[in-house]
């Protein structure tokens, strides 16, 4: 588990991190409250250990902000103040317990397993995987009663992997979460790590691979062997087949969550209406309302409700009105109606296109490992001559060439070998599908994989096209077949290597947490921030490689922010993106006259929002010669 201890008592930092570190804790240290509160709001932690006096922040006051943010990990207060109101205090600020110093470690101890256990119900309990048992309490690993002896880090990867079967870590996450910030090793550390952790697993008898690497991301659990299915009894009904996970579950289980946060701010809505009709409405309420219905047109349009989304817009329209011509009244309390029945009655009606799958889902999980270190390249095309040639000469670029005369058979190959390149023709005489119909399948599905374009058409018309579907180049069949390899060379060389770190700014954190849930099955960190005046702190100490702002927002707007990266000689190269719901012509200016490098509208579609963030990586890095 991942603890954050806020404490700026030397002697009491280093007793607990030796305990902590005992029980196969990762510790991160903050000696101040400003530091330890920005670390909590930056970070996934399991549960904070917060000193209540210390400097520039007082445990307290971070408390309550970390609950008002909607944070819930589980926190325990350490201080010397032992009076009842002190204890009341810091209970009403949130905490989950509280500990007077001086106190017994063991007791501490022990307060931290049961406020871990309270977090996560199966903290004590032991994690399977067919026959491969871990018992997180005597840290052993069983494998059909016979031990398996690992190192500590072993078993936190273990640990961690078993904790987490659906989710793929990239190496820079496993290392956040198994590392503490003074202690984090290279990225070559967790490839060793694993790589010792599978030989150990397969010595101790275990069959079958158990770590899946995922292309490009990281790792993951391999679902584990399936025993034989008994023969069903005739006399017996059989059991109906459980239902599968849809894609957009994760953004369904958030919806559930902030549903009723939706209802409050139509309920909002609906008090206008009702003063309109009472003709007691304050310009306080009109405001409220306003701000309600701008964070409505952009978080029910990220869930799957467009015509929500465009309800709550024209009612935000319409509060920037007289609400008191009676025309407009009566189209206001139209508006609220249905945006209700919206919201009330009706499934999301886009979830599916809004959420697009990570590559954890979509990739094959049987990619076969190449035999050397070699780059595997797919060339779509039906000229057999052109693709032989390839395939002789690729071997002098270390890449090894697979081909596939049609899009149909493209998908098979995938299915067993999934490339690190695809070259993809435009013509398929004998199909019924395009290239062009191919590349948009492609890069939706999979927005990191680069495609090359490789044809005989050569017009102003295709070049635009291609760009617009995301192919990474548009190479003509006339250029010389090692012109072509040099090409795919260059291009998997400038791939992004390591995990992608992106700054959200919004106010709203309904859209945050949608967006953060988009995003990070890709690979990429995120972090998010609802209050743009922290934002200076938080850029210089996530050190982003793209910001994305929202254009509205209170105090300081999306293009005010812009404008101050910019200015500054360190950070004015970074990649910005600003999303926003106002489309016409001025607004796109004034965003673009601010320095954003794009703008996103919403509501935000999933696969876009990928696609456009990893080509701004892509671009700035290739731009200042990073890997």
């Amino acid at each position: 588990m991942k603890i954050l201890l806020v404490e700026d008592d030397e002697s009491i930092v280093a007793a607990l991190q030796s305990a902590l570190t005992d029980d196969r804790h990762v510790i991160n240290v903050a000696t101040d409250g400003q530091m330890g509160l920005a670390l909590a709001e930056t970070y996934d932690y399991d549960l904070v250990l917060l000193d209540i006096l210390i400097p520039k922040l007082d445990g307290i006051s971070i408390c309550r902000q970390l609950r008002s943010q909607g944070q819930q990990m589980p926190i325990l207060l350490l201080t010397a103040k032992d009076s009842q109101t002190d204890k009341i205090a810091g209970l009403d600020a949130g905490a989950d317990d509280y500990v007077v110093k001086p106190f017994d470690l063991e007791e501490l101890r022990a307060r931290i397993r049961a406020l871990l256990r309270r977090g996560q119900t199966s903290f004590s309990s032991a994690l399977h995987w067919g026959q491969l048992t871990l018992d997180p309490v005597s840290n052993e690993v069983m494998y059909d009663a016979d031990p398996i002896a690992l190192t500590p880090k072993e078993f936190s990867i273990l640990e961690l992997l078993l904790r987490n079967p659906q989710r793929v870590f990239s190496r820079g996450t496993i290392i956040d979460r198994l590392w503490s910030m003074e202690d984090s090793p290279a990225e070559s550390a967790v490839t060793t790590h694993i790589k010792d952790l599978r030989q150990k697993l397969k010595n101790g008898g275990v069959t079958g691979e158990l770590i899946e690497t995922v292309y490009g991301l990281g790792y993951r659990l391999k679902p584990p062997p399936v025993s034989p299915s008994p023969q069903p009894n005739p006399a017996q009904p059989s059991a109906q087949p459980s239902a599968q996970p849809k894609k957009g579950d994760s953004i369904a289980r958030v919806l559930e969550r902030f549903k009723h946060t939706f209802i409050e701010q139509v309920e909002t809505l609906q008090q206008v209406a009702n003063a309109l009709q009472a003709q007691t409405l304050t310009a306080e309420l009109q405001t409220q309302a306003r701000q309600e219905a701008h964070k409505l047109a952009g978080s029910l349009g990220i869930f799957g409700y467009p015509h929500g989304s465009e309800l709550a817009r024209q009612a935000e329209l319409l509060l920037n009105t007289d609400l008191l011509d009676s025309a407009i009244s009566h189209q206001f309390s139209e508006l609220v109606a249905e945006l209700f029945q919206e919201i009330g009655n009706q499934p999301p009606a886009s979830a599916e296109i809004l959420e697009t799958a990570p590559p954890a889902a979509l990739e094959p999980a049987s990619r076969s490992v190449q035999p050397s270190a070699q780059s595997l390249v797919l060339v779509v095309d039906d000229d057999q001559s052109l693709t032989e040639q390839l395939q002789v000469i690729a071997a002098q670029y270390e890449l090894t060439i697979k081909t596939a005369s049609s899009p149909m058979s493209a998908r098979q190959v995938m299915a067993q070998d999934f490339p690190d390149l695809v070259l993809l023709d435009l013509n398929f005489p004998n199909s019924t599908e395009t290239g062009l119909t191919f590349l948009t399948e492609l890069t939706r599905q999979y927005p990191t994989l680069p495609i090359l374009v490789f044809t005989g058409r050569d017009s102003l018309a295709d070049r635009v096209k291609v760009s617009r579907l995301g192919g990474r180049a548009f190479l003509s069949k006339s250029m010389p077949v090692h012109q072509i390899l040099q090409t795919i060379t260059h291009t998997l060389a400038t791939q992004p290597t390591r995990d992608a770190k992106v700054l959200i700014v919004d106010d709203d954190p309904i859209v945050l947490e949608a967006l953060s849930h988009l995003l990070q099955p890709w690979g990429i960190d995120v972090t998010t921030l609802n209050d743009p005046q922290q934002f200076w702190e938080m850029l210089v100490l996530t050190k982003p490689d793209v910001v994305v702002f929202d254009l509205e927002m209170p105090t300081f707007s999306g293009i005010d922010l812009c404008q101050v990266v910019r200015h500054d000689p360190q950070w004015g190269n970074l990649p910005i993106l600003v999303v926003t719901a106002h489309t016409d012509a001025d607004s796109i200016r004034s965003v673009f006259t601010a320095g954003a490098d794009d703008f996103i509208a919403k509501p935000v579609v999933g696969p876009e929002l990928v696609t456009r963030i990893l080509s701004r990586i892509e671009r700035n890095r290739s731009r200042r010669g990073m890997p």
